[in-house]
């Protein structure tokens, strides 16, 4: 039996992406905000609801990018459950990053810790909308306005998510998107930073290409960020099919619900009452009650040819990279250990079979 992925990318048929390849071919423009690019941004802007998005050749460069554009200094204050990136980024401009915990309901920041976090050396805070889930944005914005600090939302897993009817991308003073292979949307590697004006747009549009303002000027130690015209090509039509896709992940997902939630010992985290998703991620928490720990049904349903993910294990601050910091000791991130220690993502994908999904409950079942 082949084996059963935690998530695999979407290919819309061959035939949609030659022709594009074609015109490439036929006007020679390859990378430097080619005609595609140009049209992705566009169409991206339309489709997410926002007014300013630049292209990145993945979402680690537009991280690190995104808080240069900001002149970002001394300390941010962040999540240790994410993926490394998150933090990578912190560390590639020179900041010192400090772990706050998660609300165990949401996965996310918890914004009630925040506050006892911040120092005068803090300038900013990268909260992660985990698994498509919106951070407690609101809480999150006021306590940014009373200190003065910056908000940078890793959004890697929140293609197309609104909060209240608003685009979740809208909030901060910046939003990066992962557009990876993994992800609901991809562009195979790719990324993009939406911010909320044109002149840091154009700033970031800078970076991205070097600091190149013109022939003649570099005004800044920029880095090449760009995205080459196949990668925007292909985002756009994925983006055909993004709609059709998403609903194929719902479905997945209510069955999941459904059939596991009748299981002792398996926590399905709820939805958000007040955001929409987009089906990028299903975890579950394997507690003490289930028949086995999380470990062993990993390696159970791995012995099965069905491959979940610890998503997020080993935790970002337990990292030998990071636990030397002070805000990384266990007992200041309680919860961000307990659910690590918890945490299956199991797969779900466009076109994981009806067939697949049953084996996969039936196998959990026992």
């Amino acid at each position: 039996m082949k084996n059963i992925p935690v998530t695999q990318p979407f290919l819309p048929e061959l035939d949609e992406f030659v022709p594009y390849l074609e015109k490439i071919w036929d006007n020679k423009w390859l990378t430097n905000n080619g005609p595609f690019h140009q049209q992705l941004e566009k169409e991206l802007c339309e489709y997410l609801g926002v007014e300013h998005i630049s292209l990145f050749n993945n979402a680690t460069i537009a991280l690190i990018t995104a808080l240069q554009a900001l002149r970002i200094n001394g300390e941010v204050i962040t999540t240790p459950y994410s993926f490394v990136a998150t933090s990578h980024s912190i560390l590639w401009n020179g900041l010192k990053p400090v772990f706050v915990d998660i609300d165990p309901n949401t996965f996310n920041i918890d914004p009630k810790k925040i506050e006892a976090a911040i120092t005068p050396n803090t300038t900013a805070i990268m909260p992660v909308h985990c698994y498509s889930s919106p951070c407690d944005v609101e809480a999150i914005q006021m306590i940014a306005d009373n200190y003065g600090l910056r908000v940078i939302y890793d959004a890697a897993h929140a293609f197309g998510v609104n909060y209240k009817d608003r685009s979740i991308l809208r909030y901060g003073d910046m939003s990066v998107l992962s557009f990876h292979a993994t992800k609901v949307f991809n562009t195979f590697e790719g990324g993009a930073i939406i911010c909320q004006d044109a002149k840091t747009k154009q700033r970031i549009d800078r970076l991205k290409n070097f600091g190149i303002a013109d022939e003649l000027t570099v005004t800044a130690p920029g880095i090449n960020g760009k995205m080459s015209e196949i990668n925007a090509a292909f985002g756009l039509v994925q983006l055909k099919h993004i709609s059709t896709a998403i609903e194929q992940r719902k479905k997945i997902d209510s069955i999941y619900r459904e059939e596991l939630s009748t299981i002792k010992g398996i926590t399905v985290p709820k939805a958000s009452e007040y955001a929409n998703s987009n089906y990028s991620y299903f975890p579950v928490l394997i507690e003490k009650e289930f028949r086995l720990t999380r470990d062993e049904l990993y390696e159970e349903l791995k012995n099965n040819s069905i491959l979940s993910r610890k998503y997020f294990y080993p935790l970002i601050s337990n990292m030998p990279m990071y636990r030397g910091i002070e805000s990384a000791s266990c007992e200041n991130l309680p919860f961000a250990n307990a659910t690590s220690d918890k945490v299956l993502c199991l797969p779900i994908f466009v076109d994981l079979t009806e067939d697949e999904l049953t084996l996969i409950i039936n196998r959990i079942r026992g």
